[in-house]
């Protein structure tokens, strides 16, 4: 039984990741005292046989639906990185009594209807078109190490890209063409909080847009985090500091 001080949070990983991205960041989380639940999503993690070419964003957003469901979680702040921004907008729409927060940690922000090639068209194009000149289409292997700054989706200490590594995985096309559904009114009104990533290097990166508040809805929390993509690696006390303070 949680008590009023209490937070439930709910981690979401993003594409080609794993539920255990986030061990640096749980404990600090339940330090604090709150519930943290770090799932891995279908075809990633303990979950990683499941992998098909039916695979879709759809079976990720019912793999958090049933989790809240099973665990009858409420109050829930959820939050969610990089593609998985995806996934909790569309949970947002089928559990919004369930939840208390949204937070998009260097997420896409989709609009009803809308992709994942929608919402990053240029990348994600390269990203399918490689896959289909491949020996196996319906699946996109993780993005490859790029030379520093960039990394291992912004991870460049040995150590810890080693350690990334391990966890890994191929992501279905399917993911990032299926659109989401945001028809539900009462998802709008899900106060929001915005965590950018905005790179290690002083004056590197170009400010991002502050995301409109939506219907019915408050005027969302944008914070900058001195961080590469994968943050809840580099600066996981820092992640953690701004999730104690959303919801």
């Amino acid at each position: 039984m949680s008590t009023s001080h209490t937070k439930t949070y709910v981690l979401v990983h993003g594409a080609w990741h794993s539920g255990r991205v986030w061990d640096r960041v749980v404990p600090l989380l339940t330090r604090a005292g709150h519930r943290v639940f770090a799932p891995s999503l279908t075809g990633h993690g303990e979950k990683e046989h499941l992998l098909t070419p039916d695979v879709d964003l759809d079976t990720h957003v019912a793999d958090i639906v049933a989790l809240l469901g099973e665990r009858d979680l409420t109050n829930v702040v959820l939050v969610g990185h990089s593609y998985a921004g995806m996934v909790i907008s569309g949970v947002a729409g089928e559990a919004s009594d369930r939840i208390a927060h949204l937070v998009y940690v260097d997420a896409m922000v989709p609009t009803d209807g809308e992709s994942a090639l929608d919402v990053v068209p240029e990348m994600t194009r390269r990203l399918i078109d490689a896959a289909a000149a491949s020996a196996s289409p319906w699946r996109i292997p993780p993005l490859p190490e790029m030379p520093a700054p960039m990394g291992l989706f912004g991870v460049t200490d040995p150590a810890d890209t080693a350690w990334l590594r391990t966890m890994l995985s191929d992501e279905s096309v399917r993911c990032f063409l299926q659109p989401v559904r945001l028809d539900n009114p009462a998802a709008d009104a899900i106060p929001r909080t915005h965590i950018h990533c905005v790179g290690s290097e002083p004056g590197g990166v170009t400010r991002r847009p502050v995301p409109a508040a939506r219907p019915g809805g408050a005027e969302p929390q944008v914070w900058e985090l001195r961080s590469g993509h994968d943050c809840m690696v580099t600066v996981p006390d820092a992640l953690t500091d701004l999730l104690l303070k959303a919801g």
